[in-house]
């Protein structure tokens, strides 16, 4: 069986032996007992399974993990969802989540926080004009399925907290 090695929310792990056909879903769930990354359609197509990969460059991207073998994280930083609130505090996106109620069932949650989060970040490297906040928004979340349809709130939610913070924009 192969190895794996990767940090996952600050934290190393591994080496650890895996099946080859292990999707990164089982592991996080099964192995490791981080349940906030859910498994929804098994196609990577709704993305309630995303997390977020760090490069090695400072960037970070989601990515599904219910079709994708743990093996291929391996070497990998990742976060997810458990890893966002720091010492019991919230985060700014965390806690508009709330404020806008931006979740009915939550299965989707994990997968549009994460989403939402790599866009602030990529905004606090390179702001936009501000009349592309709704294009921008709307892009990042785009593939992003609700079985609730409640789009508008997760919008509402990543769009506020871009909106407090000016630096996000250009001048």
């Amino acid at each position: 069986m192969p190895a794996i090695s990767l940090t996952i929310n600050g934290r190393a792990h591994g080496p650890i032996e895996v099946r080859a056909d292990l999707s990164m879903n089982d592991f996080l769930r099964e192995v490791l007992g981080l349940t906030g990354t859910k498994f929804g359609c098994g196609a990577a197509q709704c993305l309630s399974c995303a997390v977020i990969v760090d490069a090695g460059d400072g960037t970070s991207a989601t990515m599904p993990t219910c079709v994708i073998a743990a093996t291929d994280f391996d070497g990998k930083a990742i976060r997810t969802v458990e890893g966002h609130a720091k010492d019991g505090a919230l985060t700014p996106l965390q806690q508009s989540f709330i404020s806008h109620f931006a979740f009915q069932c939550g299965y989707c949650t994990p997968g549009f926080l994460n989403e939402g989060q790599v866009l602030l970040e990529r905004l606090e490297k390179a702001p936009i004009p501000r009349a592309e906040l709704e294009r921008t928004v709307t892009e990042a979340l785009d593939g992003h399925l609700c079985r609730c349809s409640g789009y508008v709130k997760y919008h509402e939610a990543v769009r506020d907290v871009i909106l407090a913070d000016p630096g996000r924009f250009l001048t």
